[in-house]
């Protein structure tokens, strides 16, 4: 497995493996690896050639506030991980060589990034789309894969190759879960024992709106009205949002018609988790 840790000599490397005809698949990630990321790994090594994997806490997607500092790094696990999936880079670049001084570039996708996350988070998916523009000029993938637990991030990422006919596919994968349920995240290192046992509100309370869409509900007020009651009756919960959005728009709707999701941002004591359910999809909770 190649460390690379600059940008144009990864850049360089995926030219020389598009010449030669091979597909080269892409996994960017933050690092601290959990069963989901390998999951996306895993996929990205069926589907091509060569899989590279970043690794990449990037400081502009975080606000003034947040995690940036604080958030877990352990490369020495990480590289151990992904060597045992059959990652064949993975690419580690320091903050200037993504950042240089003076830069002042940045994507902004309109539209999809104005609810949710965009509004609890500013900047958040101007950082998001910036660095994953980036990282696909320096890696050249002919296919990215990103998980679902993040989809307002994905349809962020595939709006953004839309418009800018950038020349790759973006694959979604499905959340990994914890045995009872917790998506998986990096973050839920943060929890207590009692913060986990009231982080599973969110993936019970997906499975409360599930078998009410199951029987015929079609109303997201009522919906996201018990998904509230459900999350707000556990300890140290605060709902940052609990919406239901067309997936095309990410807009609030107010029945479900056309194709839509349930999206949940909670705080459990300090820690702030995301989850969702697509309405029709599988929720293997």
């Amino acid at each position: 497995m190649k460390i690379i840790d600059s940008a144009r000599d990864m850049q360089a490397f995926s030219e020389s493996l598009r010449k030669e005809g091979k597909i080269v698949t892409f996994v960017p990630t933050m690092g601290y690896f959990h069963e989901g990321h390998l999951d996306l790994m895993r996929e990205g090594r069926r589907r091509g050639d060569c899989l590279v994997v970043s690794i990449y806490v990037n400081p502009t997607q975080f606000g003034p506030s947040e995690d940036f500092e604080q958030y877990p790094r352990d490369f020495e696990r990480d590289r151990s991980m992904a060597e045992g999936v059959g990652v064949d880079v993975i690419f580690c670049p320091p903050n200037d060589e993504m950042y240089p001084p003076h830069y002042q570039t940045y994507v902004t996708v309109e539209g999809v990034t104005d609810n949710l996350c965009g509004l609890s988070r500013p900047g958040h998916f101007r950082g998001v789309a910036t660095v994953c523009a980036k990282l696909f000029n320096l890696v050249k993938p002919h296919l990215a894969v990103f998980g679902k637990k993040d989809f307002q991030q994905l349809v962020t990422i595939r709006r953004m190759v839309r418009d800018l006919n950038m020349d790759l596919e973006i694959v979604g994968m499905p959340t990994t879960r914890e045995p009872d349920g917790l998506a998986m995240s990096s973050r839920n290192i943060y929890l207590s024992p009692e913060e986990r046992a009231s982080a599973l509100s969110l993936s019970r309370a997906l499975k409360l709106a599930r078998g009410l869409y199951e029987r015929g509900e079609r109303d997201a007020a009522k919906i996201v009205g018990e998904v509230r009651k459900h999350i707000e009756s556990q300890t140290r919960t605060k709902i940052d949002y609990a919406q239901i959005c067309d997936t095309t728009t990410m807009k609030d709707i107010t029945r479900l018609e056309g194709e839509s999701v349930l999206a949940l941002a909670v705080r459990v004591g300090k820690t702030r988790l995301i989850d969702n359910y697509v309405f029709g999809e599988p929720l293997d909770v």
